[in-house]
């Protein structure tokens, strides 16, 4: 199916509404979703879950559509096999293996037995439990519990999968390994993935592109590489003779903020890259540094806010 002559993005909220009795979820909201890591981004109530919900057909909208490659699961509910989903809340069985688990999961997808077993073992080694793979799930810790449910939601090699807070419960390096295989699950099975959360440094180590919500609307969205491109501000770091540096930099008309032997320059213009290399060949200071400041996601909410 084409749209506006190309392929359809995966996915697509237009005028997406959901309203639970006066609770307005979602408020009229529009965004797109193409390949790639996507963050979707927002505190608890946001919003976040309920877009998960609509898009997966588990509930209906009120208002707007909510399209997966151009078709609403609600409507067509074959089209969610193109979906996986990795839920927040416990939710697996405690009493089977994860290998029997996965194999269920992959023919309820409709692989054969033959191929399911095959494609659990592949699926259980890349998330890191091939030896672990016979043990019953309510011996797994929680991090261990994790990787299973993402397997499953990728078990059957869906187009997109949906994160919803995969690295709940996770301690700091637990944490950090989940975003290393969510990045690979991207990359190695060419799965695209809408990562939900509301922990703004797992969207800025994982994500392409970023939507925003806050009380079920589109705060922002765009690509995360142009929301902290480069700003003008120059950092240099001198090792040695800082106070020559300060001086002959003076001496070019080049205004900078000095901290210690880092030397700030806003504003800073193409010539002003040789105006430093001079001064630092005239002061006989050695440079450490020299780099164009880049905002982190952090920052550029901290100042949307001010």
């Amino acid at each position: 199916m084409l749209y506006n002559g190309r392929m359809p993005p995966l996915l697509e909220a237009r005028g997406l509404t959901k309203r639970y009795g006066s609770t307005v979820a979602l408020d009229s909201v529009n965004f797109q979703v193409n390949e790639g890591v996507t963050g979707l981004l927002g505190p608890n109530g946001a919003g976040k879950s309920t877009a998960i919900k609509l898009f997966l057909g588990l509930i209906a909208p009120t208002g707007g559509s909510a399209e997966v490659l151009g078709k609403t699961t609600y409507d067509d509910p074959d089209s969610r096999a193109q979906l996986g989903y990795m839920p927040e809340h416990e939710c697996l069985p405690s009493s089977v293996t994860a290998a029997e688990f996965l194999m269920y999961m992959a023919q309820v997808s409709g692989i054969p037995p033959s191929q399911a077993r095959t494609r659990a073992a592949d699926v259980l080694r890349h998330v890191g439990l091939d030896e672990e793979r016979y043990r019953s799930i309510g011996e797994y810790s929680t991090g261990m519990k994790q990787r299973v449910k993402l397997a499953q939601a990728i078990v059957h090699d869906p187009v997109l999968v949906f994160l919803d807070e995969p690295t709940a419960g996770l301690d700091p390096d637990g944490r950090q390994e989940m975003l290393s295989l969510v990045e690979r699950t991207a990359r190695t099975f060419g799965i695209s993935v809408v990562l939900s959360t509301h922990l703004m440094g797992d969207v800025e180590r994982t994500a392409d592109s970023i939507i925003v919500l806050e009380s079920g609307a589109v705060a922002r969205s765009g690509e995360v590489a142009k929301l902290t491109e480069e700003t003008e501000t120059l950092h240099v770091e001198v090792a040695d003779r800082r106070d020559e540096f300060a001086a002959a930099l003076a001496a070019r008309g080049v205004q900078a903020e000095s901290r210690g032997d880092l030397f700030i320059i806003q504003g800073a213009r193409e010539d002003d890259y040789d105006r430093v290399r001079d001064a630092a060949v005239d002061a006989g200071a050695r440079l450490r540094r020299l780099s164009l400041e880049r905002l982190n996601l952090t920052d550029i909410f901290r100042a949307g806010a001010a």
